[in-house]
């Protein structure tokens, strides 16, 4: 399975817990993660942290599996949300509050000119 490894945010899934804690079988990762995860609004159980990435067609860490941005960047077959002529709408925008500055500089980074 070969995919781009940029999800359509902007994070980079070979350093994401989940992909990493799946990758390398890594159960200490997958329970230290569930409890940085964790809310009170929001469990996340060990065994939840495996994925193999934004753009595959694997497995996906819950969240990813239902996210509206991976949804919609997925739809219109961009190749990042950089790329999405909507660029950046109230969806992203909304998951980069979450996300932080580090996803939202990659995908400035991979704006195509226009």
């Amino acid at each position: 399975m070969t995919h781009d490894l940029t999800a359509y945010c902007g994070i980079d899934c070979q350093e994401c817990p989940a992909y990493v804690a799946k990758r390398n079988d890594d159960n200490y990762l997958r329970e230290k993660t569930a409890k940085e995860w964790s809310s009170d609004e929001w469990s996340v159980k060990p065994e939840e942290l495996n994925c193999d990435g934004c753009k595959s067609d694997g497995e996906l860490f819950r969240h990813c599996s239902v996210c509206e941005v991976r949804s919609c960047a997925s739809g219109k077959r961009v190749q990042t949300c950089a790329h999405c002529d909507g660029y950046i709408c109230d969806k992203l925008e909304s998951l980069m509050t979450i996300l932080g500055a580090e996803a939202k500089t990659r995908l400035e980074s991979m704006r195509p000119v226009r």
